[in-house]
């Protein structure tokens, strides 16, 4: 049962019901449910369907080719000699359909491009020669490794340039999605469990498969992760090298990254990684952003200087500080559950949740319709000119003339704002009005994972979040 995806379901229906060829891409990060999308959307039924080989040579993906081609009903069981001869014989087998709309699903297109094949002037020859001049076939291909058909199909120069009709960057779910998805499965969970399972997992929906029914989120984490035989124990090893094909070079940005919480410009990442600030350096740092792993922002009233890059892919977090070097204890999970490194792990990982849910915060605020802009701020310590120095991880700057600063806090309980965290949060905002000379007004917002305790300082907030807020749908 396919959960969610109503906006990319909504694009896929469409391109199939118009009057004239459709060439659509969809790409996204492993485990992120690209395949599952069109089958599920399709109802499993397609005019031609293939999947590449994960390391399958020339030969033997030319030859797993034929066999889909056998199996769609193709009666000439002639081996392709090429890829050439291979979409020959696929124009033949669209010729022959009867189907009203021919439906070409290709996954895994990347898996089929090996060393000095003739694939991809072959599907270009397809496309621009065959199905683009006719009015009724969609073509879909799909793949994990984003930087290559980002490369290769959607910005080719060549003769794919601008033939993608339709694109599809499939993302991890929300925790709206994430809460749907469990329910699909007959399972009823807190949420505030399902936070913690998000914090360390993210919106996989793969992962959150492995959660089985009677289980608590801290006996499904361990069993995930922390067991002898664990499902995702080694995910790592395999996920950046699904997504690209040398990933080397990715990997060091994202190890970098994933020293500094604030996240690097491009000139620092740079000199932390040995590699140069070029084009194809910013090339890879969109990739990873395509798919989820990082994120872009800038600085409050610097959106010119240049934006930050922060590591934002809660699984590889997750990893790097409990699993890389993982304890044998298949316990760990729950033992640790009191410890300082997951009582700090958690307030950081919950600030990364809230800024994946910026939208549903907005919402919560009332300001879904106004004109907004989302940046982080600090400035240092300079008690010569009255500034304390502060941080700020998620301003937004709304057209209305209103600054909300949100601070993100999470506990088991009401969080209760003390007199030292009062005169704090006076500080940082006495900071960013000397600082900015900004002349909006300044709206102190707390996002805690039940809200605030009443108390003689809480009526200092002007707008609270909850955790309840954020599993808010996103708009369509």
């Amino acid at each position: 049962m396919l959960v969610g995806r109503e906006k990319e379901q909504s694009l896929l229906r469409q391109a199939y019901s118009t009057d004239r060829s459709r060439f659509i891409a969809v790409y996204g990060r492993r485990r992120v449910g690209k395949t599952f999308l069109i089958r599920e959307t399709f109802d499993y039924t397609f005019t031609f369907e293939h999947s590449g080989l994960a390391k399958g040579k020339y030969k033997e993906q030319l030859a797993a080719f034929a066999d889909s081609l056998a199996d769609a009903g193709y009666k000439d069981t002639t081996e392709p000699k090429n890829w050439m001869d291979a979409f020959r014989q696929l124009k033949n087998l669209i010729r022959e359909s009867e189907d009203r709309r021919k439906l070409v699903f290709i996954d895994e297109l990347s898996w089929m491009d090996t060393a000095r094949s003739d694939l991809m002037m072959s599907l270009e020859n397809f496309w621009n020669g065959f199905a683009s001049a006719r009015k009724d076939v969609v073509l879909i291909v799909c793949t994990s490794a984003t930087s290559w058909i980002l490369k290769n199909v959607i910005h080719d120069r060549g003769g794919l340039h601008n033939r993608v009709t339709d694109k599809i960057s499939l993302q991890p779910f929300n925790l709206y999605e994430c809460e749907k998805l469990l329910e699909s499965k007959g399972i009823q969970m807190d949420r505030y469990d399902i936070l913690e399972g998000y914090m360390a997992m993210g919106g996989v929906p793969y992962y959150w498969d492995y959660i089985q029914s009677g289980k608590s989120m801290t006996q499904s984490i361990n069993a995930i992760f922390f067991e002898k035989d664990a499902f995702l124990k080694d995910e790592y090893v395999y996920l950046y090298a699904s997504v690209f094909k040398k990933p080397e070079d990715y990997i060091k940005v994202i190890r970098a990254l994933g020293k500094k919480k604030v996240g690097m410009t491009r000139g620092e990442l740079s000199k932390e990684t040995g590699l140069t600030c070029n084009g194809a350096f910013t090339k890879k740092i969109e990739e990873l952003e395509s798919c989820g792993f990082v994120r872009r922002y800038h600085e409050y009233g610097k959106k010119n200087m240049g934006s930050v890059i922060q590591l934002v892919d809660n699984y590889t977090l997750f990893y790097f500080k409990f699993l890389e070097n993982a304890p044998s204890d298949p316990k760990y999970w729950e033992k640790s559950i009191d410890s300082p490194g997951r009582r700090a792990w958690a307030g950081l990982a919950f600030e990364r949740v809230c800024l994946q849910h910026s939208e549903q915060i907005r919402k919560k605020l009332g300001i879904s319709g106004v004109l907004t802009d989302e940046s982080s701020w600090q400035c240092p310590s300079d008690m010569e000119k009255g500034i304390y120095g502060s941080q700020v991880d998620l301003v937004i700057d709304r057209k209305d003339r209103v600054v909300n600063l949100c601070e993100m806090k999470y506990g088991v309980l009401e969080y209760e704002i003390t007199k030292e965290y009062d005169r704090k949060l006076k500080e940082k905002v006495r900071d960013f009005k000397n600082v900015t000379k900004t002349r909006s007004s300044i709206h102190l917002t707390v996002v805690t994972t039940y809200g605030l305790k009443p108390n003689r300082y809480s009526g200092h907030v002007q707008s609270v979040v909850t955790a309840e807020d954020l599993f808010q749908p996103s708009s369509i």
